[in-house]
């Protein structure tokens, strides 16, 4: 039998962990239906957003689109969860060290490459290592090493399936079933932690997040996010649906044409859990998963991704505090002020080099005509901004923190380990800068290819 392509295995793979993460967090299927229908809102009345994104195929995705975040406790899960998204066609790209914002992990996000193959299904998971260097208590550090060495968070099926995929090059559509089903298990929530309540206690006082990975049976994806169309409306009417937004949305501010990432949440639960030591009438509590929410915007280039750093920088220095409910109302006010610099209009933004752009043949050009920017004038070829398909480190940190707690922010004193994180993995990860030119540069090729000319650049 033929094989499956890995884009299909990825989009029937997220299918099936959006339904047991609905069953698990019901509010998550109650975000899933809002979203949804701000989404068709949307589209309805802003018609040339919908023309947009029917021009790049992005419509054809929007319901689809989800990312979610696992994290993983040592350098073997790492490798083996690598291997485990590349059956699923997903890469590690950019490198992200959370350390900075007080979380001990650092981190990748798994996804498709090729814009093709995103438009299959951009699923993606944000995944982190914990960095077991930062438990500064040198007793629990060694407790919580042999606690994570002792578990095994794939099944053997699953194992099994991914020496098949790497052995033959693929998997049939049985194996493909199979390996969904199976690598299902290693993400699923699991009640019956592995350590006694006090156990969990003195790694929950070391951080919260450190908790989160040593004291259970494996990495339970601990959130899904839909895909919005306007982020702010959804925030305006979560309370009315029972559920309770984080105070400040993360990333830019709102704008006419988004940039990058903006996120937002649902707080986390606090769920019952039962330790080694403990019964069933008499559980414990963690609190660990929640629902978020996020809306795409363009792909900055080096350019525009140090100007969006600087502004960020100014916001969040002008507030002389972490952004919370609290002081949310006067950081949106110098976020807005301070991206005032920032052009909110596509063509300067592509004039001043700030977003990479897709471009696609619309007509024929005038004679004698050769230019891009002539080319784009007289409408031969017409752009889209590209969408960022990635995360941003200072709005990932901010998710973590917000939702576990203002009091789990933390100081630690080592700075970024991209070369440990490289050899814990197995490999180096992708530059998602690099991409996104390539997907530029392979969209400008075709419209010359199309117009019968020698090259676009």
């Amino acid at each position: 039998m033929p094989f499956v392509s890995p884009d299909q295995t990825r989009a029937a793979f997220s299918r099936a962990m959006s339904e047991m993460y609905k069953k698990e967090v019901p509010l998550y299927g109650d975000l899933m239906s809002l979203v949804g229908e701000v989404n068709r809102q949307c589209l309805e009345q802003q018609p040339e957003l919908a023309r947009s994104l029917a021009r790049t195929g992005e419509i054809e995705r929007l319901d689809a689109e989800r990312h979610g975040a696992i994290r993983v406790g040592t350098a073997a899960e790492l490798a083996t969860i690598a291997r485990l998204f590349a059956v699923m066609g997903m890469q590690p790209v950019g490198y992200y060290d959370l350390t900075s914002a007080g979380v001990p992990v650092h981190s990748t996000a798994f996804r498709a490459v090729h814009e093709q193959s995103l438009q299959v299904s951009p699923f993606r998971v944000f995944t982190s290592l914990l960095r077991l260097e930062l438990i500064e208590d040198v007793a629990l550090r060694e407790q919580a090493r042999q606690l994570l060495e002792q578990r095994q968070i794939f099944t053997q099926s699953c194992l099994a399936l991914i020496e098949q995929f790497e052995r033959d090059g693929g998997l049939d559509q049985a194996g493909s079933d199979a390996f969904v089903e199976q690598a299902l298990e290693t993400f699923r929530w699991h009640h019956d932690a592995t350590v006694t309540a006090a156990q969990y206690q003195r790694l929950h006082d070391a951080h919260r997040l450190i908790a989160d990975v040593v004291a259970f049976k494996g990495p339970h994806i601990n959130h899904l996010t839909p895909r919005t169309l306007d982020i702010d409306t959804v925030q305006a009417l979560m309370p009315a649906r029972g559920i309770a937004p984080k105070a400040v949305i993360e990333g830019p501010p709102p704008r006419r044409h988004a940039i990058l990432l903006r996120q937002t949440s649902f707080k986390a639960l606090q769920e019952k859990v039962a330790f080694t030591d403990q019964t069933a009438v008499a559980e414990g509590s963690h609190t660990a998963r929640f629902g978020e929410i996020e809306q795409r915007g363009a792909a900055l280039t080096p350019k525009g991704r140090a100007l969006y750093d600087r502004l960020l920088n100014a916001s969040r220095t002008a507030l002389a505090g972490f952004p919370s409910e609290t002081n949310a109302t006067e950081y949106m006010r110098l976020l807005g002020e301070q991206f005032s610099e920032f052009p909110d209009d596509l063509a300067q933004m592509r004039e001043q080099d700030l977003a990479f752009f897709r471009y696609f043949p619309s007509g024929q050009p005038s004679a004698g005509e050769t230019t891009l920017q002539g080319l784009l004038d007289n409408g031969a070829i017409h752009c889209e901004p590209l969408v960022y398909e990635d995360f941003l480190p200072v709005s990932a940190a901010g998710i973590f923190q917000s939702n576990l707690g203002d009091d789990a922010q933390a100081e630690y004193g080592l700075g970024s380990s991209q070369e440990a994180f490289h050899q814990a993995l197995g490999r180096t990860v992708l530059d998602e800068l690099a991409l996104y030119a390539q997907t530029q540069q392979r969209s400008l090729n075709d419209c010359a290819r199309a117009l019968g000319l020698p090259s676009l650049g």
